[in-house]
């Protein structure tokens, strides 16, 4: 029996070495960034909250602008569902009727008190505002560019209650719920993200791989134009097109030419560490070989020099990605980016710094705490890419 069993194992690991030795690059990736346990819970962290963005119409039991304010729950602290209380269980969860009136004791100020004793119900797959998961508007004033398109339109919504109002992050000073808004400050800094590093990204490579690859004064002009960039001040730029941006234009026109404008002005770092590699790696002997075998210059750069730094590629890119979301947020904090009706974690964090809000108001933190998390989950899973992309990085440890 024990010399089946050491058959067995004998087996199985020369099936293993066979599967090692014959996987793809992909495979072998995918296999090493498994092995890396904070990368892994960063990576379900972070695709939890990219659903949630991406979902958050669905998600959101009230519209997230002014459309969707409680008036009677200002400023109204979060609100938990429960299943029990001194009345008794509930299969259903369920909320406590509240309350407003005006007292003596509070210098007639209004004072929001529950009932204990009438329920709200919380209910699921309730028809609320109408929302479009494809909505594109763009208007430039003075041209003819002109576009109005919306599709996949309905009005369902997970949840909901069967009397007033259901807030599980709270309210703001102007009743609107922050649990919603919340949800589409992250769609709205996913989208910011994705299109700055796609602009930056695709400028970084190609001026980056020319510089690298071909040198001389090519080299030369490119760099000083990289240098052009990396020295304007990114406060100051936006703050003269913040005064530039005219107020007629749409929300969905500001989102484009922030996101635009953080791409723009984000390429130089990774052009610079793609055109060192590339003067490193242009002299190797598979390259010359390559090119006397009549390979083209876009060829040599694209199936051979690129791939040889893949790792550094993806890391640059996964730590792109939330410097972007993190440059928005820091924009929209002082005023400069996006403001309302667009939610963002910038806009959202702007009344935080206020001194009554730190005493009275804690649950405006909530969206901080998902800003801190999603920034941190991109770089652990970009670190977690880069390890399992460095072939050499196991060897080191």
């Amino acid at each position: 029996m024990s010399l089946l069993n050491r058959k067995s194992t004998s087996e199985k690991s020369r099936k293993l070495k066979e599967a090692y030795f014959t996987a793809s690059q992909g495979q072998l990736i995918r296999a090493r960034f498994r092995q890396n346990r904070a990368a892994m819970v960063a990576a379900v962290a972070l695709t939890i909250m990219v659903l949630m963005g991406f979902f958050a119409p669905f998600l959101s039991p009230y519209a997230p602008n002014i459309s969707g304010r409680d008036k009677s729950y200002e400023n109204g602290p979060p609100q938990i569902p429960k299943f029990w209380d001194e009345n008794g269980f509930s299969a259903r969860p369920f909320l406590y009727t509240l309350e407003r009136e005006r007292s003596i004791q509070t210098n007639f100020r209004w004072v929001t008190t529950e009932n204990r004793d009438k329920r709200r119900y919380v209910e699921f797959f309730v028809r609320g505002w109408k929302y479009s998961y494809i909505d594109i508007e763009w208007n430039l004033p003075g041209t003819l560019f002109d576009v109005d398109f919306q599709a996949l339109t309905t009005d369902l919504h997970l949840f909901g209650v069967d009397e007033g109002g259901i807030h599980l992050f709270g309210t703001d000073a102007s009743g609107k719920d922050i649990y919603s808004r919340t949800l589409h400050a992250i769609n709205t800094s996913l989208a910011v993200g994705t299109l700055g590093v796609l602009i930056s990204f695709v400028l970084a490579l190609f001026i980056g791989g020319v510089a690298g690859y071909f040198g001389g004064w090519i080299d030369s002009v490119l760099q000083m134009i990289t240098d052009a960039i990396r020295t304007v001040p990114p406060i100051p730029l936006f703050m003269a097109l913040a005064a530039f941006m005219p107020d007629a234009w749409s929300a969905e026109t500001r989102f484009f030419f922030i996101a635009s404008i953080l791409g723009l002005i984000g390429w130089p770092t990774l052009a610079r560490r793609i055109r060192t590699h590339l003067l490193t790696e242009r002299s190797q002997e598979y390259v010359l070989a390559a090119e006397l075998c009549g390979a083209s210059s876009g060829h040599v750069i694209r199936r051979h020099l690129l791939p040889s730094f893949t790792s550094y590629i993806i890391v640059d890119l996964m730590i792109t990605f939330p410097y972007v979301v993190r440059s928005e947020t820091a924009l929209s904090f002082i005023g400069l980016g996006l403001t309302d009706p667009v939610n963002s974690l910038g806009s959202l964090m702007q009344s935080v710094s206020k001194a009554d809000v730190i005493l009275n108001y804690q649950w405006y933190f909530i969206p901080v705490l998902f800003f801190i998390a999603f920034v941190l989950a991109f770089v652990f899973v970009g670190d977690g890419l880069r390890d399992a992309a460095d072939p050499y990085s196991h060897s080191k440890r």
